[in-house]
């Protein structure tokens, strides 16, 4: 499958900005710092397409990026990123209007087929598990990325997976995606879960 085009189109900081139309959306959930940005521009091959920071929540609206591919089963849909949740260092109004902003995005938007959530694979933190949950409730089973592998030493892998797949309390027959932008592992993997998601 080759990427025809990856393009940034839009911040959304409002529910009326959000895409209109019939064109697929699969959104990025994770805690600030996971890697979502990394993650983004790792799948795409796009350096610097979704800007990388080392200061958690820079990330602070609906950003849609519009990725056209080879593949006719995933040939044109919007990457939705999320403001990170977590220790995110921005002001408390700031914060107070994400909550809303997300809700509205992930409980109302009728083009949303699919949510990745990306968890740290050496740390699963409280609110991973509660969004984990909180997806699930909401009819939005997410697909769940585990980052940073290639920071886990061979002899805790699968342990340290197996541990996180038990802490998330994903369905038996689900499989945590290892992913890691230094090696490329996982991304073959990712894309052909998100094909699938668009094909559901």
């Amino acid at each position: 499958m080759k990427i025809l085009s990856a393009e940034f189109i839009k911040s959304c900081v409002a529910p009326e900005h959000f895409p209109q139309g019939d064109i697929p959306e699969i959104a990025i959930v994770g805690r600030s710092n996971v890697g979502k940005s990394s993650l983004i521009n790792s799948l795409l091959h796009r350096k610097g397409l979704a800007k990388v920071s080392r200061t958690p929540g820079k990330t602070r609206a609906v950003n849609l990026f519009l990725i056209t591919t080879s593949d006719p089963g995933l040939a044109k849909f919007y990457l939705v990123d999320l403001p990170g949740y977590g220790f995110a260092r921005v002001s408390k109004s700031v914060r107070a209007e994400w909550g809303p902003l997300i809700d509205s995005y992930l409980t109302e938007q009728p083009s949303l087929l699919g949510v990745v959530q990306l968890v740290e694979s050496r740390v699963v933190t409280e609110q991973d598990r509660q969004t984990v949950a909180w997806l699930r409730s909401i009819g939005r089973e997410p697909l769940v990325v585990a980052t940073k592998v290639d920071k886990l030493k061979p002899s805790e892998r699968v342990r340290t997976l197996r541990e996180t797949h038990r802490e998330l309390q994903l369905p038996e027959g689900q499989m945590l995606i290892p992913y890691s932008i230094m090696t490329g592992e996982g991304r073959d993997h990712l894309w052909g879960s998100l094909r699938d998601l668009v094909k559901t």
